[in-house]
């Protein structure tokens, strides 16, 4: 009987089977037989040659007596997945008490249970194979008898303790990075040595050094990078301008925000006899000094991208480059792309041409002079931005009747004093002057990928913005939660851009707009760069690429080449398709990585910022619930904190998945997603960078 078994479950290892479809597969009638059928199965199961998912069986398709190797990866509440290399067996959960020694991103090896944690397999980390990381950044802090840092990495949940002889005159208070890390089933707690020491906890410097290096952010340039940038002449040889389109008499000015070091774009407007306008797109010609292979170019791709941290600049060029030669500062000529366009009064391009050019900026605007000019109808150049401005309004109203998103994402805004701390923090407000400026960037792009890829053309290996579209499950659960909140939205309408910016338009203006915006922007796809184009879903483009920031994406830089290669030969190809596909998955990567970067700059200047607020009162709204309290983000500030359920005081809440709710047991208060509350500051732990709030009758 038991090597019957054995061969039907050999027979079909992926299937499984209840004990009476095996007893009908062997032709097991009587009841005798079929006892002797479930005494054997329960010996196979304690073998472990089969595996128990609720009353059925399956073969056990896993080696080594159910070993396996792969990544672990830590949630903050304490429990992981081991992610195993063969997919077929999904990721291992592993619960807190079954980690051992092992550290978030370590490769291990796995035990598997015979139960599973809801769908997925369940296991025990029975050996550390290999360490994911051999740095851990934080604060040295002394208790009695020791020393020891709090990792700043939240998925780290050890502290690591230092010997008093292996502080490297360290001292209590510095932000630290430790290494030659020991931890073995010996030790309750990991130790290591201070091997470097970022500066004083709390300073611009050493949270910025530290940033950098839990993000492997390069800040310091290669001396042979370097040498190569400074070998620049900042005049332009006529020889180069003769080649080029010469736009050094037109009125053209650039408008960045008010601390902006590097300035890749500017803008020119005129108006034609025929009513129409012509309008130029300038844009830095970086690969007329970075050119493909260099050194320079090199290190830029290693880079991906500029990253920008609260208070400072982490560049993808040298400053010799990004903020000299290739920005387009007023007064001087520089090097530049241009697209010029012939525009109707309605936003109709009628015709366009990409060149290589020279220009001479007139003016250097920042978008609050801008927005002045809009407003009050004067000041420099008033008349070319005011034709800009209400050209860019047209464009906005046409992009979006095509199926463009207009997704509201606030952004803060810090000042800081001389030190690097926040003195003051605001919400940023979008404006027509950005929208300004977004939408010719957005024109050019478009028209660059559409020029190279579409009109009939036989596409050759380009560099796209792509923007797939949203995930259906995603939506789904989406649309359940706006119904909750009184509004209508069909889950099948996830395909269909035009249906979701109808809401985004439906709730603006309401309590809830910023939550529905949030949390539809999380149900979206990222945008990533690809050789391989499928249009982008959040904008309505069939073509899209980025070309208009070379001195801070990679990206453009790429693009900036095959136009001009692509330009100047009708035949032959400039990077393979292989090739741009290998670049843009890193550079996708990069991107990525400079976005987490950033927002963790941003978090720590807000909790930075509100450790001297304790007691305080605000506004906030509710951004998310669990059954362990209530996510709330401040509605001027944007920080984000947590009102813990025990701190919800005169009743017992219960947490409503399906109503994204908490809900007293006996008064039926609703706390739910997108309530507008007053909370008070109770609690800020500047290591773990997390408030606590309680809120306010």
């Amino acid at each position: 009987m038991k090597k019957k078994i054995e061969n039907l479950f050999k027979k079909y290892p992926g299937r499984s089977f209840k004990s009476k479809e095996i007893a009908r597969r062997l032709n097991i009638k009587n009841t005798e037989d079929y006892s002797v059928l479930k005494s054997d199965l329960h010996k196979l199961y304690k073998e472990e040659f089969i595996v128990r998912k609720g009353k059925r069986y399956q073969l056990n398709l896993f080696p080594e007596k159910n070993k396996l190797q792969g990544v672990l990866r830590l949630h903050p509440d304490g429990y992981g997945f081991v992610i195993p290399k063969k997919k077929k067996f999904g990721d291992i959960y592993i619960s807190e008490r079954n980690i051992g020694t092992a550290f978030n991103g370590d490769k291990v090896e796995v035990v598997l249970f015979a139960k599973q944690k809801g769908k997925n397999l369940e296991g025990q980390i029975i050996k550390v194979l290999e360490r994911g990381r051999k740095e851990f950044i934080g604060t040295l802090r002394r208790s009695k008898s020791f020393y020891f840092i709090t990792p700043d990495d939240m998925n780290i949940h050890r502290d690591i303790y230092i010997d008093k002889e292996n502080l490297n005159k360290a001292k209590e208070g510095d932000k630290v990075i430790v290494g030659n890390v020991e931890w073995d089933t010996t030790m309750p707690n990991p130790e290591g040595e201070v091997i470097e020491i970022l500066g004083r906890e709390g300073t611009a410097d050493a949270e910025n050094a530290s940033i950098a290096r839990k993000f492997n952010l390069k800040v310091k340039f290669p001396q042979k990078v370097l040498k190569e940038a400074g070998k620049f002449s900042k005049s332009i040889q006529l020889s180069e301008i003769k080649k080029r389109k010469d736009f050094r008499e037109e009125i053209i000015f650039t408008i960045d925000p008010v601390d902006a070091k590097d300035f890749d774009d500017a803008l020119s407007v005129s108006k034609l006899e025929n009513g129409n306008f012509s309008v130029g797109v300038h844009i830095a010609d970086v690969s007329h000094y970075v050119t493909k292979d260099s050194v320079l170019d090199k290190q830029a791709a290693i880079r991906g991208n500029s990253v920008y941290l609260v208070g400072a600049v982490i560049p993808m060029l040298p400053e010799e480059l990004s903020n000299v030669i290739c920005s387009l500062v007023p007064g001087e000529d520089r090097l530049t792309f241009s697209v010029i366009f012939e525009l109707t009064p309605k936003g109709k391009v009628v015709k366009y041409e990409i060149e290589k050019s020279v220009i001479n900026s007139k003016r250097r605007f920042t978008y609050d002079e801008v927005q002045q000019i809009i407003e009050s109808g004067k000041g420099d150049f008033k008349k070319e931005i005011t034709w800009l401005n209400k050209l860019a309004k047209t464009l906005r109203k046409n992009r979006v009747r095509e199926g463009s998103i207009e997704f509201f994402t606030p952004e803060v805004v810090f000042e800081l004093d001389k030190e690097g701390k926040p003195v003051a923090v605001h919400k940023n407000e979008i404006k027509e002057s950005n929208m300004l400026v977004e939408e010719f960037m957005l024109l050019a792009n478009r028209t660059v990928a559409l020029h190279f890829s579409g009109n009939g053309r036989a596409a050759r290996p380009f560099v796209y913005r792509i923007h797939d579209k949203p995930d259906a499950e995603k939506m789904i659960e989406f649309a359940r939660f706006v119904k909750s909140l009184g509004y209508s939205f069909k889950p099948n309408s996830f395909s269909d851009s035009r249906a979701i910016q109808r809401l985004i338009v439906q709730v603006r203006g309401s309590e809830e707009e910023a939550v529905i915006n949030e949390l539809a922007i999380r149900s979206m796809a990222k945008a990533i760069y690809s050789p391989k184009n499928i249009g982008h879903f959040g904008l309505g483009f069939k073509y899209y690429t980025h070309f208009t920031s070379p001195i801070r994406r990679y990206s453009d830089l790429l693009v900036h080449r095959l136009v001009e290669f692509y330009t100047q030969n009708k035949g032959g190809i400039y990077y393979s398709f292989e090739q741009l596909n290998k670049i843009c998955e890193y550079i996708s990567t990069t991107e990525r990585n400079a976005v987490d970067a950033e927002r963790l700059s941003v978090k720590m200047k807000q909790v930075d910022f509100l450790s001297n607020r304790l007691g305080d009162e605000f506004h906030a709204v509710v951004s998310g619930v669990t059954h362990y309290g209530i996510f709330v983000e401040l509605t001027d500030i944007l920080a984000e904190g947590l009102i813990r359920v025990r701190d919800l005081e005169n009743d017992f809440y219960v947490y409503d998945e399906k109503k994204y709710s908490l809900i007293g047991r006996h008064t039926k208060k609703n706390y739910r997603l997108g309530d507008k509350l007053v909370v008070k500051l109770v609690r800020v732990d500047l290591d773990k960078l997390e408030l606590d709030f309680i809120t306010v009758d």
